[in-house]
Order: C-alpha cells, then sequence, then structure tokens
C-alpha cells in the first residue's frame, strides 16, 4: 500500500510538517491547487463570515489499476485514519 498527502502548501513548509509529525509517507506540495482541481476538492468555504476558496479535506483510496475505489469527504483527522483502515480491511 502506498500512503500519499497532498496539500496546497509549498514543498518547504510540507518537509517542515514532515520532520515535525514524524510522518513515514511522502507530501506533496500542489501549491497551485492543480490537483485539487482535478480532484474536484477546491471549493467554496465560509470562514469568518466571508466567502473564500478552499480545501476540503478528503481521502481517495485508489484501486490497483488507478482508478478512485473510495472517497471519503470531507474528514476530520480524529479517528480518520482507523476509519480509512477499516474500510479497507472491509473490502479485502
Amino acid at each position: 500500500m502506498v500512503v500519499l498527502g497532498i496539500s496546497p502548501d509549498t514543498s518547504k513548509a510540507q518537509l517542515k510538517f514532515k520532520e515535525n509529525e514524524s510522518l513515514p509517507y511522502t507530501l506533496l506540495a500542489d501549491d497551485k491547487k492543480e490537483v485539487a482541481k482535478l480532484f474536484d476538492v477546491l471549493k467554496e468555504k465560509n470562514m469568518y463570515g466571508k466567502k473564500v476558496m478552499g480545501i476540503v479535506r478528503s481521502t481517495f483510496l485508489i484501486d490497483p489499476d488507478g482508478k478512485i475505489a473510495h472517497v471519503f469527504s470531507p474528514v476530520k483527522p480524529e479517528g480518520h485514519a482507523e476509519e480509512v483502515l477499516a474500510h479497507v480491511k472491509s473490502t479485502k
């Protein structure tokens, strides 16, 4: 299984986050939001009463053929890893 994290942060910010959190997987920078647009996770959000464009935190499970097998969206970090693991185990 391959785990990739993608966010609109810069590569420098990604590296700092990876080191601070001791993450064992690859983080990819999407600072131009090209991947976010392709995966349709760049959406209008309300932030402090203002409408802004932002990323909807999402998880995509990609099958061995490169097709999206399942989408979790929106995602809250708390308990999400366990939710994804349970889903993967249930579909084996």
